[in-house]
């Protein structure tokens, strides 16, 4: 990045499905989390480039036994986020319960508890409106064919301005399938700008779509549409679904993502400005731009979300989220640094992806070597715990403890397809019942797994490929299991987590 620009994308994770709204001088942004806890994630930014993550806005999951195992389809989908009457607002769509939001005073919250705004199965990415010019509240959401049995289609509400409750029985406003060519019409973000309601809404597809822009006078209709942002000749597919911001100095400008892969979705921005005839463009002239001048925004230091983690008091950071709602005592705190994780009892010990106890944080999108080191308490046969990538296929290397009381290190996968896990490589011994152990990530999510178990990091299996969930990027793991039965099953210690550039 040379001075004065800076090069896309601003968030090289899976910070999927972005919006973003500024309160002062302070921009914030929240994401899908799907079926992990905490989830709502909260990022900060002073200048739409470096961004921080500061928090969560939504503790659990609800309802809490649905929730209880991973369900990497469900959960959060496609928030959105404003600023109103003093308080932040997030709401989304559950595909199989409804429309719900919460709010806080304070992007740091209290939040409060989920309220279901909307019941019903299908009904996702929700977006609200307060109109300054009426007074009069307004909600827009979409369809998920899955669930619902239609899609390419937004529907709209008007909404009681205490934002609990809906006015009216919803009535469709854009009809994708009465546009030539359009389908899988999503992600509607409402605006009201230059005496228009604006809707911003992607189509096409995820990993091929397109962003349109909607407009009319009246909320309900008719509304005419263009295509505002789209890949052309760039190398940036399906560029589509995010937020319009405006700076204090005027400026206007687009966060979206990108679908890479086993690494998500990641957060592009764009500039953006107005036409004569009062439609937006968006990026060099409807392109996604690779490189541009940065916002007309104080110079901020540079900053990112963090990855690495030394667990002061077995405390884990910001950036960790469980598979599924925590239970109690899947992590203790203590008086050292190093995180303690429990040996969760469990039937599905073989096969991660059945696992709520796995602390999870996003694949970084750049080459990258991940380390952490590892000590085994747990006592029993088959206890196990270690450093996994996880996604349909997942893979990890780590320790376990065998029949006859020794500890191994042990590396396994799983292809997508596959009901169990294989080793990767043969076991050997770890005398000391630890060891250090390593992840390159490398171009196309590409992983090689290595350990030290004293004698220097020794490489362990072949290449690994990672890959992603159905809607979710692939995801760094830290687990502790063991097989079923009576009884504590021990713990183990995992220090000096650290993810480093290649």
């Amino acid at each position: 990045m040379t001075h004065g620009t800076y090069r896309n994308p601003v968030l090289n994770a899976d910070w999927s499905d972005p919006d973003v709204v500024r309160v002062g001088d302070d921009f914030y942004l929240t994401a899908s989390s799907f079926g992990r806890a905490p989830g709502l994630p909260l990022l900060h930014s002073r200048d739409l480039v470096h961004w921080t993550l500061v928090g969560h806005a939504l503790e659990r999951l609800e309802p809490e036994d649905e929730f209880a195992a991973p369900r990497h389809d469900r959960g959060v989908w496609a928030p959105s986020i404003r600023h109103h009457d003093g308080r932040f607002w997030i709401f989304w769509g559950d595909p199989d319960q409804g429309v719900f939001q919460v709010n806080a005073p304070e992007i740091r919250g209290p939040w409060t508890a989920p309220h279901l705004v909307k019941e019903g199965k299908g009904l996702i990415d929700p977006c609200p409106l307060w109109d300054d010019e009426s007074g009069e509240a307004y909600l827009v959401h979409a369809w998920a064919r899955s669930r619902a049995g239609v899609n390419n289609r937004l529907t709209g509400h008007r909404m009681h301005p205490d934002g609990t409750t809906l006015l009216d029985e919803g009535k469709v406003i854009v009809d994708g399938d009465r546009i030539p060519g359009w389908f899988t019409l999503e992600g509607p973000k409402l605006y009201r700008h230059d005496g228009w309601f604006w809707i911003l809404a992607p189509a096409g597809g995820v990993e091929t779509g397109w962003q349109g822009a909607f407009r009319s006078r009246g909320f309900f209709g008719p509304y005419e549409e263009r295509i505002v942002l789209e890949q052309k000749d760039t190398d940036v597919n399906g560029p589509h679904q995010g937020g319009w911001v405006r700076t204090p100095a005027g400026e206007d400008w687009f966060l979206h993502f990108q679908q890479r892969g086993a690494c998500g979705r990641v957060v592009h921005l764009q500039p953006m400005r107005w036409t004569e005839a009062g439609w937006p463009v968006i990026g060099d002239e409807g392109a996604p731009v690779a490189v541009h001048r940065r916002p007309d925004l104080p110079p901020q230091p540079p900053a990112a979300p963090a990855t690495g983690d030394d667990f002061p008091g077995g405390r884990y950071g910001r950036q960790w989220q469980w598979t599924a709602n925590p239970q109690g005592g899947w992590a203790t705190q203590h008086s050292a640094d190093g995180l303690r994780l429990t040996c969760v009892r469990s039937a599905g010990h073989r096969d991660l992806r059945e696992l709520p106890n796995v602390l999870t944080q996003r694949l970084p999108g750049t080459p990258c070597a991940v380390e952490v080191g590892l000590r085994l308490d747990g006592s029993v046969p088959g206890a196990r715990a270690g450093l996994a990538v996880l996604g349909d296929a997942f893979a990890w290397i780590g320790l376990e403890r065998a029949a006859d009381g020794t500890v191994r290190l042990v590396h396994r996968f799983a292809e997508a397809a596959a009901v169990s896990e294989r080793d990767a490589e043969h076991p050997r011994s770890a005398p000391e019942g630890q060891a250090r152990l390593r992840v390159e990530i490398g171009p196309g999510a590409r992983c090689r797994f290595a350990a030290d178990t004293g004698d220097g990091f020794r490489p362990s299996g072949p290449v690994f490929t990672a890959t992603p969930w159905r809607w979710v990027g692939a995801l760094l793991g830290l687990f502790a299991v063991a097989p079923e039965g009576p009884g504590h099953a021990g713990a183990a210690a995992f220090t000096r987590f650290r993810v480093d550039p290649l």
